[in-house]
């Protein structure tokens, strides 16, 4: 392993290296991080790719990685806390099959440009398309009420997290494969950003995080496949307004060429999503919160387990990530 540096990319996988992983493997300035399961074939590092296997992650000291389960996307969390400690301070959150087109970046985690809206949820996918389609976690009776108009306004704040649009067959749900099937190109639009307030699910998939947001980085490990990424950016969103910052898009910076997926088995795993997402934000806008960030994402947790959100044994999990990122965050 080479030096620290402070940007990493981090991926989990299946696979051996894919055409993403090599692309992501080859940006300067950046090291990638291949976080393995059950299912990883042993990939080679380089000077520029670490690849962390299931048992490195079970054998480190990262109270984490032993509580995490096999087989679930939530085994990025290890991949997380190991970017930390190698001193990353600005994390890419990305997947084996998310080609990084040549203009690939990250911006400055700034933005000047609001989209504000009176609607609680603001599908932001139609800012940068005319196409129907919407981010996997929109509710889908809040489709026809959203369906993207929303006035520009000029105002600055600070970015806490970036989702890029990812361009070819985007993280969409299932009920838009099923329904829809079409391939999405979005528009290359000035980057924007919501006001608190207004909630648009992110993902995993082409998302940078900052210094500051990175608390919020846990994926939930009691919920579906389908849903621990949507389940976190909702909770992100709430959380980073407490800390002053914003949720921002940009348009394509990756093309997804997504791998196999059975599309009812994805339906199947995303019902609870579907069905949680409202009781989900009417109780993060119900929270009265008070403490640091590591306190209010611990409460938050222990609210969404008293109705039944997730697993009590989430707070096991979320309190031994807290207890990692404190000590390599230096907080």
């Amino acid at each position: 392993m080479t030096a620290a540096m402070d940007r990493s990319i981090v991926i989990t996988t299946i696979n051996d290296r894919t055409a993403a992983i090599r692309a992501f493997e080859g940006m300067t300035g950046w090291r990638t991080l291949i976080v393995g399961d059950r299912k990883t074939p042993e990939i080679a590092g380089s000077e520029s790719l670490t690849f962390f296997s299931l048992a490195a992650q079970e054998s480190s000291d990262f109270k984490t990685a032993r509580l995490l389960p096999h087989n679930h996307y939530c085994r990025k969390n290890a991949g997380y806390l190991l970017a930390l400690r190698e001193g990353a301070r600005t994390i890419y959150d990305t997947d084996d099959d998310n080609i990084p087109y040549k203009r690939w970046g990250v911006p400055p985690f700034v933005s000047a440009r609001a989209l504000r809206s009176d609607a609680k949820f603001l599908n932001v996918y139609r800012y940068f398309t005319k196409e129907e389609v919407w981010p996997r976690g929109f509710p889908l009776d809040a489709l026809r009420e959203a369906g993207g108009e929303a006035e520009e306004v000029s105002t600055e704040v600070p970015v806490g997290v970036w989702q890029a649009m990812a361009d070819g067959d985007p993280d969409v749900d299932a009920i838009y494969r099923l329904v829809h099937g079409k391939e999405a190109r979005f528009e290359q639009r000035p980057p924007v950003h919501l006001g608190a307030g207004v909630y648009c699910p992110f993902n995993s998939q082409a998302t940078a995080w900052s210094e500051r947001a990175l608390p919020f980085l846990y994926l939930p490990c009691t919920v579906s496949f389908r849903f621990t990424d949507i389940l976190r950016g909702y909770v992100a969103q709430r959380l980073m307004w407490e800390e002053g910052l914003h949720l921002g898009f940009t348009g394509a910076t990756v093309r997804q060429e997504r791998n196999p997926h059975d599309l009812m088995r994805d339906f199947a795993d995303e019902v609870e999503m579907y069905l949680q997402t409202r009781r989900l934000v009417d109780l993060l806008d119900g929270l009265r919160l008070q403490g640091d960030a590591f306190q209010n994402l611990h409460d938050t947790y222990r609210a969404l387990s008293d109705i039944g959100i997730v697993n009590p044994d989430e707070l096991t999990i979320v309190s031994a990530w807290i207890l990692d990122c404190e000590g390599l965050l230096g907080v």
